[in-house]
């Protein structure tokens, strides 16, 4: 797992410069305005974590750099028995690694730099102005997308940090109590990471949720087979991330002018996306970490 952490992280560094050579304009403007459906939580954030001082950043930094490692935590728990009972079907590392695979197409789709870059001191001369953290950028007007360096990476849409993080808590829900509690501390500070940090909007987050949970839908319990419940997760999933990028690229005015509306019903369409995911028959452990390879119960046509 070492090494395949190695290759992975070189393949991603390549594929980030990548998309900053490839991608010249930016679009966060519209991510900016989007974000205004849910109140900026960038900006707010990053208020709170500048006024609480170096002690609380210098925690949630080494909880968001050390993600790869908690992942590994989740990951060798679930492989322990391995050269005992074999590998088992499904694990974290599989949804890490397609998820890696997956999210960076994205970026070439949506490229956004984040608010620290495009709207604060980090743009050094590119950014509209130096807005993040402490002046909210204003929201009547045309969004554009806008000329950027060719050195920051587009790696924010969506936010795989998140989308990562979500998914060791959830493999980790099957564990003891320190990783069950491990999990949740990645995900919450990781969120807050990404947030008060000026990495990343709030519809990044959205995106690299729902990502997340339509991928691990598509690749867990294998031997339950492709039924209707499946097939119905993975295809509203995928369904609602087009829908989301869609409106964030070419409603993002609308957003910022009607956050009551826009706002609502996208945070209760993940809330209701999220419940049919964890939403599980009560013969199937969420997370589970056992590692004993079982024989396929389910074939394609189960209505399950």
């Amino acid at each position: 797992m070492g090494a395949l952490l190695i290759v992975a992280s070189k393949a991603a560094d390549t594929w980030l410069r990548i998309t900053a050579l490839s991608r010249p304009r930016v679009l966060d403007e519209y991510a900016m305005l989007a974000d205004h459906a849910f109140a900026q939580p960038s900006w707010l954030v990053g208020r709170v974590i500048d006024a609480a001082g170096p002690a609380p950043y210098a925690v949630l930094h080494w909880v968001y750099i050390e993600l790869p490692v908690a992942a590994m935590v989740v990951a060798v728990y679930q492989l322990r028995n391995v050269t005992v009972d074999g590998w088992p079907r499904h694990h974290l590392m599989r949804t890490f690694v397609v998820l890696g695979l997956i999210g960076p197409l994205i970026y070439l789709l949506f490229p956004v730099v984040g608010p620290i870059y495009a709207f604060g001191a980090e743009g050094h001369g590119w950014q509209i102005a130096n807005y993040w953290p402490h002046i909210l950028p204003p929201a009547g007007f045309a969004p554009h997308a806008l000329p950027f360096d060719d050195i920051t990476p587009r790696n924010c849409m969506p936010s795989m940090h998140t989308g990562w993080a979500l998914l060791v808590f959830i493999h980790s829900r099957g564990g003891p109590r320190w990783l069950r509690c491990g999990g949740t501390v990645w995900l919450v500070g990781t969120v807050t990471a990404t947030l008060g940090f000026g990495y990343h909007y709030g519809v990044d987050l959205v995106a690299g949720a729902v990502l997340c949970l339509t991928v691990e839908a598509a690749l867990r319990d294998p031997q339950r087979g492709w039924g209707v419940r499946r097939i119905g997760l993975v295809a509203g999933g995928a369904t609602f991330l087009a829908i989301l990028l869609l409106c964030y690229r070419y409603l993002a005015a609308a957003m910022a002018q009607l956050p009551l509306l826009f706002g609502p019903v996208i945070l209760g369409a993940l809330a209701v996306f999220v419940a049919a995911f964890f939403a599980r028959p009560a013969s199937v452990k969420l997370g589970a970490l056992s590692t004993a390879p079982r024989e396929a119960s389910f074939t394609l046509g189960d209505p399950r």
